[in-house]
Parts: structure tokens; sequence; C-alpha cells
């Protein structure tokens, strides 16, 4: 990452062309934005984008809720699932900074049930009948945080009842711990290290945290990262003062279909309802768009904001190399380091956005890009699930922010 000029608060420029944008250009975002609500195409939009510290973009499109026609704020609270992935990946390096692991640990060292891991070799779907093999190494911490510790999403054995694991927004008294073991009782689907499969490997890190500081996950980020850097709407589950602020879910099965209230009631009400009890690293919580911006510019000042220091300068730049070799993040040409995507040369994913960037989103629409080269942040928010329009949504917004450089 290039030296930046590690501002430690937000100030809000005076003009675009304070921060290196063009006044004119940069109105085609909020042209593109309104166009997205008018056609139905998104219920709102949150944006945040910052050059040298300086907000040029912090604005807000639509409606928080269409049918009661409540207009959307810019500090409107949004699920922003899998960028907690990025939250918990920092909260972990902090014990790698005090020296409690090294990251070619095997994780059996501190979650036993890891140890002598199998990969599954076959699996008849109309017996339930399946064959493993013994693994050829340990699952390294390593490659929990890079996504290539053979433990996805979508596993073959996800049906079968020894197996099954609560979703991620499960409304019912699930904990971690429990959920990590299961986790660990499943055959991989891959030898640890040989394919990059995105899925559970942070919420193991996330009960690896548990276990090194015995505070729960939700306790530990709060004092650690979310609240020295100032992120104060940002939860696992909301108090009950703040859960107007939520936006309503809503779904967009096709790319020319109406948008709908969701009917998933746990992935719409989690964050204020039920149980409350499983605090998920790798998809749980929720915050406002201007939390983590805050996030993002602390990675972009080498671990620095709100004068907190989370993580060491030489920390951050490991987190931000290529951590998987040849292998690439699914069919984008990109590479992974520990919790982030890094944007290559070649990227197919963001054509527009500068080799070395670090990105990631959550599945409800919700997306930030961190640009070293250019000391800029971005991020755009919406939640819509599931959204036939979301990968068009997001790269055009990209696309209008990068095109109004100077």
């Amino acid at each position: 990452m290039a030296q930046n000029s590690n501002p430690q608060s937000f100030t809000i420029a005076k003009n675009a062309e304070e921060a290196g944008f063009s006044t004119v250009r940069l109105q085609r975002v909020d042209a593109l934005l309104d166009s997205f609500v008018t056609h139905g195409i998104a219920p709102n939009a949150v944006t945040f984008v910052a050059r040298h510290g300086k907000i040029v973009s912090h604005k807000a499109f639509g409606y928080s809720n269409i049918e009661n026609k409540i207009k959307i704020r810019e500090d409107d609270i949004f699920r922003i699932a899998s960028q907690t992935k990025a939250i918990a990946t920092v909260g972990l390096m902090i014990f790698l900074e005090q020296g409690k692991f090294q990251l070619s640990d095997p994780i059996s060292k501190y979650i036993p049930s890891f140890k002598n891991p199998r990969v599954l070799e076959s699996f008849d779907v109309k017996t339930g009948a399946y064959e493993t093999r013994p693994a050829k190494s340990e699952i390294t911490i390593r490659q929990l945080l890079s996504h290539t510790a053979g433990i996805p999403y979508n596993d073959p054995l996800q049906d079968l009842p020894e197996f099954k694991i609560p979703y991620f927004n499960s409304l019912k008294p699930d904990v971690l711990e429990d959920v990590v073991k299961k986790i660990a009782s499943r055959p991989l689907t891959s030898d640890p290290g040989e394919k990059f499969e995105y899925g559970l490997g942070i919420d193991v890190v996330g009960y690896l945290i548990e276990v090194l500081s015995g505070q729960k996950l939700d306790v530990f980020l709060a004092n650690m990262v979310t609240g020295p850097l100032g992120m104060n709407d940002t939860y696992f589950y909301l108090p009950e003062k703040k859960s107007k602020r939520l936006v309503e879910l809503y779904s967009k099965e096709s790319e020319d279909g109406p948008l709908t209230v969701c009917n998933n009631n746990d992935n719409r009400l989690f964050p204020v309802s039920g149980a409350k009890t499983y605090f998920t690293a790798g998809a749980g919580m929720v915050g406002t768009i201007e939390d983590y911006a805050k996030f993002c510019q602390m990675l972009l000042n080498f671990g620095s904001f709100n004068n907190h220091q989370i993580l060491g300068r030489k920390t951050v730049e490991m987190m931000s190399r290529n951590q998987i070799g040849e292998l690439e993040v699914r069919d984008y040409k990109d590479k992974f380091g520990l919790g982030l995507q890094i944007i290559t040369e070649v990227s197919t994913y963001g054509a527009i956005i500068t080799p070395g960037s670090l990105t990631w989103g959550g599945m409800y629409s919700t997306e930030y890009i961190i640009d070293p080269k250019e000391d800029l942040i971005l991020l755009i928010y919406t939640n819509v699930d599931p959204y036939a329009n979301s990968d068009d949504f997001i790269r055009r917004f990209e696309t209008a922010v990068y095109q109004a450089l100077k």
C-alpha cells in the first residue's frame, strides 16, 4: 500500500475539486442513483466517497420503506452481512500482533475438534451415503482467513441432520461455539490450501477470538475495533432505541421484476428480534455506511483512525498481500489477502478499479472499495435479497465515481 495522508477524522470537502474530483462529472453519480430509484431498480442507495479523508459524497436516495414512503437517511442502518468478515479479521490480527498465534498454526491447536480433518470423496444424494479420506494436512489459521480451508458455504452434506448448521441469521438460541464444533465435524470439500472456496472459515475465526480473549465476540469487537473507531451504530443486534433506523429488506427476483418486501423473516428481522445469541463473524453485523467508512479509512491509514492505532502498519500491509498463491477468487482473476479481495491488473470484477485496491461486499448488496493508490474509499449500500440487479447496481456506481476523478 502506498503512503497516504492518514487523516484521523473525516472532513467535508469544500468542493469536489479540493479532493481531486470534477464537480460536473461527479453529478453523474447522483443522476445514476436517482434513476435506479425512479425506475424501480433499487429501493434506495446510500453512498460514501472520501479522498485524502475529505468527503465528496455522502448522500441518500430513495426510501427506507417504500410502502410507507419513508425517505432514506444517510444514517440509516443496513445489514452488512459479509462485510463483517473484515472486522473479525482485524480483531484476530490484534492477537497475532500480541504473539498469541502464528498464521501457520493449525487451528486444532486452539480448537481441538478440528484435529485430523477428513476430506469428502463421494456422496450419494439419494441414500445420504458418503465416503471420506484423511486430509493431506491440518487447516491453518492463514487458510481460514483466505478461504482456502475447504469449508464452503454450500456444503454437499448440509442437509444431513448430523452436519446441519443454522443459517447465519438464525432467530433461535444458537451460539457460535456449538456451530463451530458442528463445522469441525464435517468432512472438508478439498484439502487445505488447494482451492479458494468462499465459506465459513471466518466464523471459525470468530470463535477463535472468543477462545483467545475469553469474551463473547460482540464484546471483544466492540471493545477493540468498532468502539475505538467510533463505529457507534455497528452491532450484531440493534438496541431497541435504534431499531427503527433499520431499513426494510426487499427482494427483486428478476431484472425486470418488481421490488417486493423480502419473505425471509430470518433475514428481515434477525437484527431486531429472536434470541440474539448467535454472533456470526462471517455475516452477522449491521451498521451505517459512515461507520464502515471509518473502518475502511483505518485500513487505508495502515491501521489508525480516530486517534486509535488498531493495527500496526506492517500487519495491514500483510493483510493486503496475496495469500492464495496461484489460486484466484472465483472467476474474477483476483487474489485474496487476509479477509480482503485484492483487485489485479487483469480483474474481471472491477475493471475500472485501480489494481491493488481492496474490496468485498455483503449478500444484501453493500460494498466497499479501498484504493491506496488514489487515497480513496468508496462505499454503496442498499438492502435487497435476492437481487437480480446487484452486480449492475454496484459496478455502475463504481464506474461513475472513478470517471469523475481528475
